[in-house]
């Protein structure tokens, strides 16, 4: 996988992120690499003329909504963003669909292929826009039947993730929306390389839950109480450990289970 260099807010980008080796043009598997995302790109990159991109680690540009996986269809691909985030859903019968995780650079989309499934019943697309790879699934599975270090590192990856799924569905049920905004903001800002990012009314409501009236209402009071500032669909975090404070436990709860597991050194701004 990718070495990716530290962010601001503290996450560590998972150590599987070392492990996956990747094929140069003539198709030969190169050793493993330890660099930055930066040079990665560099190596991984297809000539343009270069019609075979199923054997790659490519990298994309994510635009938000754009789906990575959808329910019940065959995984194409894998990804392991570096300063875009992805959100995982969950979704009803009648369509209604709800968040129940998002991953950053710590972490990678497309955990059921590791656990050797081929589909899953949520879906998955771009929350924040930025950079990310992706690995087809047949050249993942190639390098974890070979590879234990990946392996294991991936294995301390889906504990965390599914702490984060068990914690938020428990917040969901328990916690009133202003803890929750502030939890989801606090998430987000983890894995995003700045202070400001994008966001609309419209997403915040469907991964809160609540009507986008509500949205206005909430963010509206986090912005007169000076935690951020909200306009054109964008956030900007302004004060951080109020707003740590302003969110539930259930924040602090899943941060130290991916600080303990995953060995992030906590920078928080």
């Amino acid at each position: 996988m990718i070495a990716l260099p530290r962010r601001k807010s503290g996450l560590e980008p998972s150590s599987a992120l070392n492990q996956v080796n990747y094929q140069d043009d003539d198709g030969n598997y190169e050793q493993e690499v330890d660099q930055t995302a930066a040079n990665m790109a560099d190596e991984a990159k297809q000539p343009e003329n270069d019609q075979d991109d199923n054997s790659k680690l490519t990298r994309v540009d994510a635009v938000p909504r754009d789906s990575l996986y959808e329910p019940n269809k065959p995984f194409r691909y894998v990804y392991f963003p570096e300063t875009a985030v992805a959100s995982i859903l969950t979704v009803l019968e009648d369509g209604t669909e709800s968040e129940v995780a998002t991953i950053g650079y710590e972490g990678m989309v497309g955990l059921p292929v590791f656990l050797g499934a081929n589909r899953s019943s949520g879906r998955s697309f771009w929350q924040v826009p930025g950079e990310a790879y992706r690995l087809p699934v047949k050249v993942f599975k190639k390098e974890t039947n070979r590879n234990g270090a990946l392996n294991g590192n991936i294995s301390l990856y889906t504990q965390v993730f599914f702490a984060q799924i068990a914690q938020t569905v428990g917040c969901n049920r328990m916690h009133n929306v202003t803890q929750r905004c502030a939890r989801w903001l606090l998430v987000t800002h983890d894995r995003v390389p700045g202070d400001e990012f994008e966001l609309t009314q419209q997403f915040l409501s469907q991964m809160l839950g609540i009507r986008r009236t509500g949205v206005s209402e909430v963010a509206g009071k986090l912005q007169r109480a000076g935690l951020i500032r909200y306009r054109r669909g964008r956030i900007t975090i302004l004060n951080r450990k109020r707003l740590e404070k302003t969110s539930c436990e259930c924040y602090r709860v899943v941060r130290s289970e991916f600080d303990r597991l995953l060995g992030a050194e906590v920078n928080r701004k």
